[in-house]
């Protein structure tokens, strides 16, 4: 995932909306949205190449996603960050207790930011400053800086989200995350890569020949628990490749 806004709102009657777009090189072997076979109660897409997963939900009313932080020199580390997302979904730790188990082993993986749910309680842990905490009401952001960094593409899709709240319809939440006009040169985030690619990135979504915005999902969450999940898929140059509905 390189971008997700979300709203996170207990006691509403819509306590949980999220819009994401996975970014990945179109290579990279992916399973589109679907129940897991060897996980009960899991659904998500998967990676193929390492296992894990970018965004799902789980059994006992649990979600979980991640964004990487995007830094050319950062190490690499030895295991994959979606093995985060899979294990939360597929576990019996609460939202404390995995994010405070995460931080203490962050150094094992790449930069991350990770959001981990039930339900009744939201957590976020950022991998820099491995210091995990709840989240209150509100609306938020994650690219890959941190919690909330003001990124042109952050700033504006959680400000149309904060706009759609009492129109949360998963066709209006996926125009959104469709939004392909880039940033201007003078808004762009300094991150190591060059002009050229922090153009190519400063959008919603992404397209390009070999790397760009492979899915993106919708999650919507009622009062009672249930669960509606929407993601499309595309290829090359955002090219349609289909398109999931779940109700969990």
């Amino acid at each position: 995932m390189c971008l997700i806004v979300f709203a996170w709102r207990p006691e509403h009657a819509l306590p949980l909306i999220v819009a994401g777009n996975r970014d990945e090189f179109y290579a990279r072997p992916t399973q589109a949205l679907a129940p897991w076979g060897d996980a009960p109660g899991v659904h998500a897409g998967r990676d193929l190449e390492a296992g894990g997963t970018w965004l799902g939900v789980g059994p006992r009313g649990r979600f979980a996603a991640l964004t990487n932080i995007r830094d050319p020199g950062q190490p690499l580390g030895p295991r994959s960050r979606g093995e985060l997302v899979a294990a939360y979904l597929q576990g019996e730790l609460g939202v404390e207790a995995y994010l405070d188990e995460v931080a203490g082993r962050s150094g094992q993986y790449s930069g991350f930011n990770l959001l981990v749910g039930d339900g009744q309680r939201l957590g976020y842990v950022n991998a820099r400053e491995a210091a995990p905490r709840l989240l209150g009401a509100g609306v938020y952001g994650l690219s890959n800086g941190g919690l909330d960094t003001p990124w042109p593409k952050l700033v504006k899709a959680r400000s149309r989200l904060e706009n759609l709240l009492e129109t949360a319809e998963p066709e209006v939440l996926l125009a959104l995350l469709a939004d392909n006009q880039p940033a201007a040169d003078g808004e762009l985030p300094e991150t190591g890569v060059g002009l050229a690619t922090e153009r190519l990135l400063s959008s919603v979504f992404i397209a390009s020949q070999n790397y760009g915005t492979r899915a993106s999902t919708v999650l919507i969450v009622d009062a009672e628990g249930r669960r509606r999940m929407v993601e499309r898929s595309f290829g090359p140059f955002g090219g349609h490749l289909g398109e999931v509905v779940l109700d969990v």
